[in-house]
């Protein structure tokens, strides 16, 4: 029998077959789906910033940043035994989800598409390829992700229940 694991907002989770990883609130947030399909292990990062390297006070959480989070993952899935140059990954997420009259300005108002093109740039940074894809927008999601399948659900209220 398969478990579902929790992935909390800024965090991160790998499995093994047959389990998955799930994370909710996915708004301006972007949840990276990466496997190796050969050996069916996987994660999950539910980032929230794009750049760490913008965050200059104190200890920070690296699943929090696209940059750091993604890389962290890519290790987590490797001690596993996964090959990088194995690694696919799906994206999820990065919707605008307020829209800001005067004070916030467009940086506060476009940190779901900036979350979700940082996510796209490390990938390809890692050279790891993205099957599919389900970004912007103004609504949240909720995924779950089978590294065994690949399989993407996507949920958001009001919304059939679409897989990438």
């Amino acid at each position: 029998m398969s478990e579902i694991i929790k992935v909390g907002i800024a965090d991160l989770k790998t499995c093994k077959s047959p389990d998955g990883v799930m994370t909710l609130g996915l708004g301006s947030c972007v949840g990276i789906a990466i496997r190796d399909p050969m050996l069916k292990v996987g994660g999950l990062v539910h980032i929230m910033l794009p750049d760490s390297k913008a965050i200059t006070t104190g200890q920070h959480n690296i699943a929090k940043f696209a940059d750091t989070g993604i890389e962290e993952l890519v290790r987590q899935i490797e001690r596993l035994g996964a090959r990088r140059i194995r690694m696919v990954a799906k994206i999820a997420g990065g919707a605008t989800m307020f829209s800001f009259q005067g004070g916030g300005g467009p940086s506060v108002a476009q940190v779901g598409n900036r979350n979700a093109d940082a996510a796209r740039a490390k990938l390809k940074e890692l050279k790891i390829p993205i099957l599919a894809q389900d970004t912007g927008a103004n609504y949240g999601r909720t995924v779950i992700f089978y590294p065994e399948t690949g399989a993407f659900h996507i949920r958001a209220v009001g919304k059939p229940e679409k897989i990438i």
